[in-house]
């Protein structure tokens, strides 16, 4: 969305890089401190129940497109590792870690995957979030069924969590949408 924005009002490359970038950041950010408002509140299960980071990274998958997306879902449970690490107490756990890497990444890719479409359509906003989260917890699963043998998660674990967050995947195929939907309607008046 973001993209084509930019490209309608003919900004440079070093215009559109330093856009995105700056709204990758804020994304990142979001997706550190929204963990920490959910634990601060619901405790530590209310991590796994309501997914806190998945939130920011599809609105960054809807927003960026695939490419800086993929970057968001990296970045964010790494950053989020490594700035809670130092207060002692990681999130996610190390063990996690490797797991949410390519569970956000294909959360960011698909739903940027529609970025354009969003942008013509904000309705589109309601597919594309709703099959980025069924790949991306498809890819979860996948993950562990395969890696289970060397790993500490096993496919039967992940199928727990998967269920345990159910609600939470719901609330932001709901809230992500409309999220979208309105930083759209605030661009497409900005001509």
């Amino acid at each position: 969305m973001i993209e084509s924005v930019l490209t309608r009002n003919h900004a440079s490359l070093r215009v559109k890089i330093t856009v995105k970038a700056l709204v990758s950041a804020g994304i990142v950010v979001l997706a550190v401190l929204l963990p920490q408002l959910v634990h601060l509140a619901a405790g530590a299960s209310g991590g796994v129940a309501w997914l806190p980071m998945y939130l920011p990274v599809l609105l960054g998958g809807c927003l960026l497109g695939w490419q800086w997306g993929l970057g968001v879902g990296i970045l964010s449970p790494v950053i989020s590792f490594a700035v809670t690490a130092l207060a002692g107490n990681p999130m996610p756990a190390a063990s996690r870690l490797p797991y949410m890497m390519a569970e956000l990444a294909v959360f960011a890719v698909v739903s940027g995957l529609f970025s354009a479409k969003i942008m013509q359509n904000g309705w589109m906003a309601f597919p594309a979030v709703l099959l980025a989260q069924v790949a991306g917890r498809l890819f979860f699963l996948l993950l562990a069924a395969v890696f289970q043998g060397v790993s500490s998660l096993s496919a039967a674990a992940v199928w727990s969590q998967i269920c345990t967050g159910l609600l939470g995947m719901v609330l932001q195929a709901v809230v992500v949408p409309f999220l979208v939907m309105g930083v759209r309607l605030l661009l497409r008046e900005r001509k």
